[in-house]
């Protein structure tokens, strides 16, 4: 502490600004850890419960139970764009059938729903990724500043022993050291956020080819 508190004006606003950069980055990791694990999570239910109805208008009415699920909200955007053509049958108000729709319509849905839910997911990983490229640069320009603020200091006094010239360079490298505890555990959470969205991406890819191959059947049945 004595290092932080005895350290110049420059070098102390650049710890601040490193302070600040590591507190939101570990805000941001716990909200992403949340998210991201609500998400797989909801998703992976909903697969299961999705396979598992016959009728859409039935999962559509059971939507609420995967409030987190991308794969979820693909399904109610593609479900609302067919509901918008569809023309029940006579006795059979409460099943759906496909003849308005339009694949090509519900194909836009879909796009359109995957990138609002990647966008959602991938949401603030560029704050992890600006502090694990940044920080060691601040960290670093904090160190060379106190150094030279040392040899300052050493060319005033006119002594260059270790006694002198220590407690000057080690208040800088503190900087240096700082930089690093907030960029690696940045990196570390970005890579790995970054990796559980590319699969989430990957499961809404596959989702909607398969919703857009049921659509295309019902079309095609009529």
């Amino acid at each position: 502490m004595d290092l932080i508190l005895n350290a110049g004006l420059v070098v102390k606003l650049v710890l601040l600004i490193l302070v600040y950069f590591s507190v939101v980055s570990w805000a941001i990791i716990f909200h992403k850890l949340r998210v991201i694990h609500r998400a797989a999570s909801d998703s992976e239910r909903f697969l299961e419960f999705f396979w598992s109805k016959k009728r859409f208008d039935v999962i559509g009415q059971g939507l609420k139970d995967y409030a987190h699920s991308p794969l979820a909200v693909l399904f109610r955007e593609g479900y609302q764009e067919m509901v918008k053509g569809q023309r029940p049958r006579e006795g059979e108000e409460s099943a759906f059938h496909a003849e308005g729709a339009s694949a090509e319509n519900v194909s836009r849905a879909l796009r359109r729903a995957m990138t609002q839910e990647t966008h959602r997911l991938e949401k603030y990983l560029t704050f992890l990724a600006t502090t694990g490229s940044t920080a060691p640069f601040i960290g670093l320009f904090g160190t060379v500043w106190g150094i030279m603020d040392s040899f300052h200091g050493i060319g005033k006094t006119g002594s260059a022993s270790l006694a002198v010239v220590a407690p000057g360079i080690s208040e800088a490298l503190v900087a240096t050291a700082i930089g690093l505890v907030a960029a690696i555990p940045a990196v570390v959470a970005y890579n790995h956020f970054l990796n559980k969205v590319n699969v989430l991406t990957g499961e809404m890819d596959n989702f909607s080819q398969e919703f857009l191959n049921i659509v295309q059947r019902m079309v095609r049945r009529g």
